[in-house]
């Protein structure tokens, strides 16, 4: 082989830019005994290469297979199912139970008008105050809106 093309093909080895054929030519270039002088350096590199591509491993890896009984874990599943629909029936009865309870004895209404009119007047306080809170919030929106207007000037 032409020692320019084997400088040319290291060079472009080192670049990364070789085909797999170009390597190959390489690897017989320096696995023969006929190697330039000055290429000497990187016959070890080559015959590396090649020795390892050779070696084969010895050590066994041993497999553990972990066999998981699924027939436990199904069992799991259908106890924590079946706790979780009794639970919630459970539950559900009471809250059924308590609000008949409440719902007999106290119908929201009241004997004296006074005391209808007491409640219903407490009733509009607490709402009227909820909505000033929320009349103020639309006011600070309206300046933020007007301030918005002057620095954008729409």
């Amino acid at each position: 082989m032409e020692l320019n093309k084997i400088e040319e093909i290291i060079e472009k080895y080192f670049q990364g830019e070789t085909t797999i054929a170009e390597e190959n030519q390489l690897k017989e270039y320096f696995s023969s005994p006929n190697v330039a002088q000055h290429l000497e350096h990187y016959k070890p590199m080559f015959g590396y290469f090649s020795l390892a591509k050779e070696q084969k491993s010895t050590y066994e890896i041993p497999l553990q297979t972990k066999k998981r009984n699924v027939a436990w874990l199904s069992i799991a599943a259908s106890a924590v199912i079946m706790l979780g629909i009794g639970t919630y029936y459970f539950a559900g009865e009471q809250k059924i139970t308590t609000n008949t309870v409440a719902s007999q004895t106290e119908l929201g209404t009241y004997d004296s008008p006074e005391e209808a009119l007491k409640a219903t007047q407490k009733a509009l306080a607490l709402l009227s105050n909820n909505v000033n809170v929320g009349i103020e919030s639309v006011q600070y929106i309206n300046e933020y809106e007007q301030s918005k207007n002057k620095i954008f000037k729409q």
